[in-house]
């Protein structure tokens, strides 16, 4: 049996490295590299438009499920429990089911998704086209040219015709390419795409911190 000073050091040097500890756990926390293997690729999901940068996001947002309910394309879906706590619940979009419409369909001055949020998790955005393109960054159009029909002696031109933002350009036999500082990742090329398995993917990307550049406009 231990004598009760050694137990009184081993609990200090525990204490002890758990200050160590402590720092590189947050650390890891925010940026989900503690997630199971489901959560840790539903890491880089796709967010709805105006999400704060991931670790500020998950931290904000408090799983309502506002924005869910009030996506006019029902593109919005919620995390499952399988994905872990830190992701449970939180918003996202697999644009190959459903794509981000802008709320196109709907009258409203704001997109509706960021209109309801409570939090901030979702920064508002105005359903202008100068606002969408300063804003929205949900991820960026990547194109496998193994696949895209009109790089393999078809045309095709369907993703170029699906973008409302002008983020895709068409060459010589309809040979598209991405503009991506102005892709939004609104999923719609991908929604559209005629190839199976798809020849264009929405990958998800940092986000700019909205809040932080509004408040230093300010």
């Amino acid at each position: 049996m231990k004598s009760e000073t050694h137990m009184s050091l081993d609990r200090r040097s525990f204490l002890k490295s758990l200050t160590v500890l402590a720092p590189a756990s947050a650390a890891a926390i925010a940026t989900g590299m503690w997630l199971d293997p489901e959560a840790d690729a539903a890491h880089a999901c796709i967010r709805p438009p105006g999400a704060l940068p991931e670790a500020d996001f998950l931290s904000t947002c408090i799983r309502c499920m506002r924005c869910v309910d009030a996506c006019p394309n029902h593109a919005i879906k919620s995390m499952p429990a399988s994905a872990g706590p830190l992701q449970a619940g939180t918003p996202f979009l697999k644009p190959r089911e459903q794509a981000c419409m802008l709320c196109s369909r709907v009258e409203t001055d704001y997109l509706r998704c960021t209109a309801v949020c409570p939090s901030g998790a979702l920064q508002p955005i105005q359903k202008t086209l100068s606002d969408v393109l300063d804003k929205v960054r949900m991820g960026v159009a990547r194109i496998d040219f193994n696949l895209c029909y009109s790089y393999n002696h078809y045309t095709c031109g369907t993703c170029y015709h699906a973008c409302p933002v002008g983020a895709i350009k068409i060459g010589l036999w309809e040979k598209p390419s991405v503009i991506e500082d102005r892709c939004i990742g609104c999923g719609l090329c991908e929604r559209a795409c005629i190839r199976y398995p798809q020849a264009v993917r929405i990958e998800a990307i940092e986000r700019p911190n909205q809040r932080g550049a509004e408040e230093g406009r300010a």
